[in-house]
């Protein structure tokens, strides 16, 4: 049975004053339109604006202070799918530490590339993160290297704490803390340093609905590991969490809920949209599950106030231009239909002009005569356009029907 006080508030507020001076205190803000759109007041902890983009670098770099001058020299190996790479990569240089990560080759390429920028070598292997740290484990012991843990660790948790200190100073009145749960470091460590002063604030913890593995340790009574999914939150899709974390969560946490990779890409689009703030699907979820989620604290009627981790930023452009689309489509301001039109001279003309006098703005358009599907004497036009709405959108397709045309 691991020691359920491995981890202490002394531990958390130790922490701080050993990282004080190398990692950023993040802000805390107000979110005037979430608080309307949710109806409480919700405020965001902003560890999406540490230096690499992460809260992963407070633990990383309270691990790495207390490294010993053999260890040192040695250098240090970490298993990550990104931000724990680069918390150890960038904290590692700082101290004149060799570095060596180990990542699952299909981590997005911004992390990967933001590692080896901040000098570590990276080292790609197939499968996921559970594959990763299997490899990172063989070669510390091969090299004689130290290995970081990314979340199994007393020393990472009680940094990843440290914001949890932050939260309660920032936003005193504080209901309930949302954060996002991979392998449980942050929030074994969060948990801790606000249930140790605060009982009575209520911690929810949110998972990726693909990879849940913290709700089936919890079933399980133990940690067990999990079928690796592909999922949008890369940075919590963990096959199996920590003994560290479970043992804290077990103790601190009262919910523990999921999220869809639909609903988190709403987040993303969210906050991209009404706070001007990039997350990464791993930031994004506890918001998701704010949004979509009923979440009861217990011992209390009202929920008046919550503070919402966006634990990371670091998320692939192309995958952000893909949320991007799909969720202008999911609210209505992008439309995308294809219609069947008379294969003569004129047909096109006519129904673009039909969508462009319903005041919708075309931005593509696709005219195809080939589709077996199709009669002869047909063809299919498919149109992309932006519009203000799912009313908008119904409209448009009302005035091409009454056209004389066949939405498909």
């Amino acid at each position: 049975m691991v020691d359920l006080k491995a981890v202490t508030l002394a531990d958390i507020e130790s922490a701080r004053a050993r990282i004080a001076d190398r990692v950023r205190v993040s802000p805390c803000t107000f979110s005037r339109l979430l608080s309307e759109s949710t109806g409480v007041n919700v405020y965001l902890k902003l560890e999406n604006l540490q230096l690499t983009g992460s809260f992963k670098e407070r633990g990383a770099c309270n691990r790495l202070l207390q490294l010993g001058p053999d260890e040192r020299q040695r250098g240090v190996i970490a298993a990550s799918a990104g931000n724990h790479a680069q918390g150890v990569a960038y904290h590692a240089r700082g101290l004149g530490v060799p570095a060596t990560i180990v990542m699952p080759h299909r981590s997005p390429l911004v992390k990967v590339s933001q590692t080896r920028a901040l000098g570590a070598a990276v080292e790609l292997v197939g499968g996921g993160y559970d594959e990763a740290f299997d490899a990172a484990t063989r070669l510390a012991a091969a090299r004689n290297l130290t290995l970081i843990h990314g979340f199994d660790d007393p020393q990472v948790i009680a940094g990843q704490g440290t914001i949890g200190l932050e939260i309660l100073e920032q936003v005193p009145d504080v209901d309930a803390v949302l954060i996002a749960v991979g392998g449980g470091g942050l929030i074994a460590g969060v948990a801790t340093a606000i249930k140790e002063q605060r009982p009575g604030v209520a911690i929810w913890g949110v998972q990726s609905e693909a990879m849940p593995a913290m709700r089936a340790a919890r079933q399980e009574g133990q940690p067990v590991r999990i079928e690796a999914v592909r999922t949008i939150a890369d940075g919590i899709a963990v096959g199996r969490v920590g003994v560290l974390p479970f043992e804290a969560t077990r103790r601190y946490v009262d919910e523990l809920v999921t999220v869809d990779d639909e609903e988190i890409a709403e987040a993303i689009l969210s906050l991209l949209e009404k706070e001007k703030l990039v997350a990464e699907g791993a930031g994004a979820a506890p918001l998701a599950a704010l949004i979509h989620r009923d979440l009861p604290i217990p011992g209390k009627t009202v929920i008046k106030t919550v503070v919402v981790v966006i634990g990371g930023g670091n998320i692939d452009v192309n995958l952000l231009s893909r949320i991007i689309d799909r969720g202008l489509v999911k609210s209505g301001r992008i439309m995308r239909v294809r219609v069947m039109v008379p294969d003569l001279p004129g047909s096109l003309a006519r129904i673009l002009a039909i969508v462009a006098a319903a005041e919708a703005n075309i931005l593509d358009v696709d005219h195809d005569r080939a589709p077996a599907r199709l009669e002869f004497g047909q063809a299919s036009v498919g149109i992309v356009a932006e519009t203000r709405g799912f009313d908008h959108v119904t409209a448009i397709l009302d005035a091409i029907r009454a056209g004389g045309f066949v939405v498909q």
